[in-house]
């Protein structure tokens, strides 16, 4: 299979999404002048151009494309071309109303946006294999082409009747026959048990909570559904250009798709990523995406399809990217693993949906200061890409995430709409990266042997296999930290005898689960050495250690972590503090040592390759302690014992002989 090193040969990719549809063709001379200005080496074209290329049923319009890939190659500058069936034209919802997605109460979702189709529309399907195929044999041999990009961002749901029929063949793949259905779904409760699969709609608005199994393979489905679409148009590509690797963008965090599943289809595996720029913690969201994408890709390099050169247009209030964040937040996604870094878009609209979303070519044009980052960037990424790329970031943590454990914690009548589960997710996260531990990801059924310590921040729906997974890796000498709610049902959300699995409750040394205590909002409980959040449970340990009992309320007394051996069990959230503190004694005892010792709050350390990324998320300068004696790769300069770093500044250190 082609990788993500066909298409950079040796650099990182940098440039974006180009739209010049949407200006006049004039403007392309200026834009090849100020992309060659920028050090842009890659443009991403045609993802919304449905409409310009077939104007009408069956008619081609390449004549611009052909201008358009033709002088992107004369300037050096490659292009990842887009399969544009994001985007159906009008015509299309107005001539084929069945290819349109109806939402839950069965309410039409009409055209004038973008992602207006079903994906289990056998109309949409047989369109969107059309104009791939043709843009496929006209584009095969350009000498532009370096990548494709399937449709964009997957995430379309629909409830309508041909969805229907596809979610009954889905079902009756995966389970055989309706009496296996009715056991999976447990629909002896509330008179739900099905006779025949005609029977069996997908979850619509409905009197009150529905079945939460049913909706949970309503996701599994759906995430199926698009995957097939991606691979219908994939393997036209592929046909056609079998050199050539393939990706499609995801959204990060996004709870649409199984990207386990999805990136195993990638030859390249691409994300989205928008960190607010007014977040504290943006940095540990940039790092986090950046981590969960590597490991998508096998711990391999991967691709930021999109970033914000400045202010996006969807948050409440958007606000720009303060001077030198861009370049931090571009170079960290290079740290934690990245080939390419490019951006949505190159130039900023004027009219449309996204003309207050930012552009690398703002409104105030090659004059303004975002232009001007732009360039820099541009310069150092061109300068880091001979001795980083195809290199890889060394993780000895492990973060344990699983799609199917997140829809099965979003069903509708759960014990506390407090907890969610990116936000613990996010918050196990940040206690490692504030520790200075690197992380990958990984799902519970992976190969966890070459990971000293694995953490688990929730995983509520757990496979046996993914269960007996986890027993053997610390049988083998890992270091195990769950969270709480782990291990509570099986694959078909059905809750295990105990409340846990029993396995598990002997691998933590559980004697018995009593019950749940979820937290109010704002809530806390005390317990030794740190404040809990979110949840408490009632526990009795068998043949565990206490490490912290609650200290307060009905639980007064009763174990709040426990630890048999080198698996560790926390029944509430710790406070940031609490949760830092618990995994940096956990990843001593198993021998991980954060990259660099004693780093000031807001910074970071990241090793990829044979370089030393150090990064300021903070809004002051600091002085950071580096042993040893290294050479800033970005400006020349020598660095002996001590680093000094402006705000949202970066180095890049190449250790020096002594």
């Amino acid at each position: 299979m082609p990788a993500l090193d066909d298409a950079t040969r040796g650099r990182i990719l940098f440039g974006g999404d180009y739209n010049p549809e949407q200006w006049p063709e004039e403007t392309w001379a200026e834009d090849m002048r100020l992309m060659k200005d920028a050090g842009v080496n890659s443009v991403t074209i045609g993802v919304f151009s449905w409409a310009r290329i077939e104007p009408r049923p069956g008619v081609r319009d390449f004549g611009w494309l052909d201008r358009l890939t033709d002088l992107t190659h004369a300037h050096g500058i490659g292009v990842v071309l887009a399969t544009p069936t994001a985007a159906p034209p009008p015509w299309m919802g107005a001539r084929h109303p069945e290819t349109l997605p109806r939402d839950e109460s069965g309410q039409t979702v009409w055209w004038g946006s973008r992602q207006q189709f079903c994906p289990s529309s056998p109309t949409y399907r047989a369109y969107a294999a059309a104009i791939t195929e043709d843009l496929a044999a006209r584009y095969a041999g350009h000498p532009a082409l370096t990548m494709w990009h399937i449709n964009n961002e997957y995430c379309t749901h629909c409830w309508c009747d041909e969805t229907a029929r596809h979610f009954r063949r889905w079902l009756a793949a995966r389970y055989g026959t309706v009496e296996a259905l009715n056991e999976a779904w447990g629909t002896a409760f509330w008179s739900q048990r099905y006779d025949t699969w005609d029977e069996v709609i997908p979850p619509r608005r409905a009197q009150y909570i529905r079945n939460p199994a049913h909706l949970l393979d309503f996701r599994r489905f759906t995430s199926d559904a698009l995957l097939e679409c991606y691979t219908a148009e994939r393997d036209i590509v592929a046909r056609h250009t079998p050199h050539v690797p393939v990706t499609t963008n995801f959204m990060p965090l996004w709870s649409g798709q199984d990207a386990w599943a999805w990136a195993a289809e990638e030859d390249v595996v691409s994300v989205d990523v928008y960190p607010d720029p007014r977040d504290p913690l943006g940095g540990q969201y940039n790092a986090l995406i950046g981590d969960m994408t590597r490991s998508q890709a096998g711990g391999g390099p991967w691709m930021v399809m999109e970033q914000a050169a400045g202010p996006v247009n969807w948050r409440d209030v958007n606000h720009p990217r303060p001077e030198g964040l861009n370049r931090l937040l571009s170079l960290q996604a290079v740290a934690h693993g990245a080939d390419g870094v490019c951006y949505f878009q190159w130039r900023q609209s004027r009219q449309g949906a996204e003309k207050f979303h930012s552009g690398m070519v703002p409104h105030a044009g090659e004059h303004g200061r975002t232009f001007r980052e732009v360039k820099r960037i541009g310069a150092e990424l061109a300068a880091l890409g001979p001795r980083v790329a195809g290199t890889r970031v060394a993780a000895e943590v492990a973060v344990l995430h699983d799609w199917h454990t997140w829809w099965a914690t979003q069903q509708e009548g759960r014990l506390s709409r407090e907890v969610e589960y990116p936000e613990l997710l996010r918050a196990w996260h940040r206690a490692l990266w504030e520790e200075g531990l690197t992380a990958a990801f990984a799902h519970p059924e992976h190969d966890l042997g070459g990971y000293r310590m694995v953490v688990v921040p929730q995983l509520y729906l757990l496979s046996d296999a993914a269960v007996d997974n986890l027993v053997a890796y610390v049988a083998g000498g890992g270091t195990l930290v769950s969270g709480f709610l782990t291990g509570v049902a099986d694959e078909d959300d059905r809750i295990r005898p105990g409340g846990m699995d029993e396995r598990l409750r002997a691998l933590f040394g559980i004697g018995v689960l009593h019950e749940w205590w979820p937290l109010d909002r704002g809530e806390t409980v005390a317990c030794d050495g740190f404040a809990g959040t979110l949840w408490s449970e009632e526990l009795e340990a068998a043949d565990a250690e206490v490490v912290s009992a609650y200290r307060g309320g009905e639980l007064a007394g009763l174990p709040a972590v426990l630890r048999r051996g080198r698996a560790w069990y926390v029944s509430t959230l710790p406070e940031p503090a609490g949760l830092r503190g618990l995994l940096g004694r956990a990843a001593a005892g198993a021998g991980v040592r954060p990259v660099l010792e004693g780093l000031p709050a807001g910074v970071e350390a990241v090793r990829r390759g044979g370089l030393l990324f150090v990064l300021n998320h903070g809004r002051a300068p600091v002085e950071v302690a580096v042993p040893g004696a290294y050479r800033d790769v970005l400006t020349g300069a020598v660095v002996t014992g001590s680093l000094a770093l402006e705000r949202y500044g970066v180095a890049v250190l190449r250790e020096e002989a002594p």
